[in-house]
């Protein structure tokens, strides 16, 4: 899950497994599996990095 901004501020969690496209036209754009649409004030670098470091959270959490 990763945390994102709404054009008006306001904060949401999104599940970064379903999305399928992440576009900037200037704004960011992202497009879930479901074709439902997103726009945020982050850029899409910054997401990346936001999904990559979910992803090794998930994957890479060590055992004990």
């Amino acid at each position: 899950m990763i945390s994102l901004h709404k054009l008006n501020n306001d904060e949401f969690i999104l599940n970064a497994n379903i999305i399928e496209t992440i576009e900037e036209r200037p704004d960011t754009t992202i497009t879930l599996t479901n074709e439902k649409k997103y726009i945020v004030k982050e850029r899409k670098d910054d997401i990346l990095k936001q999904i990559v470091a979910y992803q090794r959270k998930v994957f890479f959490r060590e055992e004990g």
